[in-house]
């Protein structure tokens, strides 16, 4: 099983932060089942301060090619992307459009 580590920002206001954690206590099933769908077995996202960090493991059936394809063509994904997008902000280095950065490992035990 392969796992990627993901950053992002969130927009630094208390009561955006809260609606945002409030989001993800109650996530539609459809973006579950989406998640699911494209191979991906195990997420976490974590915050400190306005910094988001996920974790995402993946079965051998994933590929981000499949994700972003899969995504594309679903409008309940597209709707809680732009639902969030409400709460993010890219990172300094993201390019335009880009949300979610991909993180680098630089040590494992």
């Amino acid at each position: 099983m392969k796992r990627y580590c993901w950053a992002l920002d969130l927009v630094n206001d208390e009561e955006k932060i809260e609606e945002y954690e409030a989001h993800h206590k109650s996530v539609w099933p459809e973006i579950i089942k989406s998640i699911r769908d494209t191979g991906i077995v195990g997420m976490e996202i974590h915050r400190i301060e306005n910094r988001l960090f996920m974790i995402m493991e993946v079965d051998d059936t994933f590929s981000f090619e499949r994700k972003r394809s899969i995504d594309s063509k679903n409008p309940k994904v597209r709707e809680w992307e732009t639902l969030m997008w409400q709460y993010q902000q890219a990172l300094p280095t993201a390019k335009p459009g880009e949300k979610w950065l991909l993180m680098k490992k630089i040590f494992e035990l």
